[in-house]
């Protein structure tokens, strides 16, 4: 060999020490809170395993919500979440309010809040059917945020859990 081939080789070697594959995403980027949000959702759409009972509330509750929606689908997270807050002052122990501001949280990247609404909501309602099912879905993507297999897992069995068929009805 020369010592132009040898130099060449050399400064390879030298350059392919230098270079780094390019590192993965930060795990919480990898999904935005938009789509984690939409899957949350979707987890509780035409959920047929049980009869879903709405307890009569004050109407002030529901124009908060209905307040924290329309800013929600502006964008405005930060407002929706104030007008979920103030709903829960009048209705502290509502499952559905409880996931509506996880989901908030979510938007907002606020995912140990979110979680621990999720569960809470969880622990005060239905163990089965749609609300029970966004509570373990919500657990589950932050999870995969985080890219924790072992929640991921856990998430995934109880979320199955709630979808339990209805009775036969002749």
């Amino acid at each position: 060999m020369t010592w132009a081939a040898l130099g060449a080789a050399g400064l390879v070697v030298v350059l392919a020490g230098c270079s780094h594959p390019p590192l993965p995403p930060p795990a919480s980027n990898r999904v935005s809170p938009t789509a984690m949000v939409e899957a949350i959702r979707a987890a509780r759409v035409d959920d047929k395993s049980v009869v879903q009972v709405t307890p009569l509330r004050d109407p002030n509750v529901d124009g908060f919500l209905d307040g924290a929606s329309a800013d929600e689908g502006v964008g405005k997270y930060q407002d929706a979440l104030g007008k979920v807050d103030r709903a829960l002052k009048l209705s502290p122990d509502a499952p559905d309010i409880l996931q509506f501001r996880a989901e908030i949280e979510i938007l907002l990247r606020n995912y140990p809040a979110a979680d621990a609404d999720a569960r809470q909501s969880f622990a005060l309602g239905s163990k089965v059917g749609g609300l029970c099912a966004s509570n373990w879905q919500t657990v589950l993507e932050i999870a995969q945020s985080k890219n924790d297999q072992a929640v991921v897992h856990s998430a995934l069995v109880a979320r199955d859990a709630c979808h339990k068929a209805g009775p036969i009805r002749m």
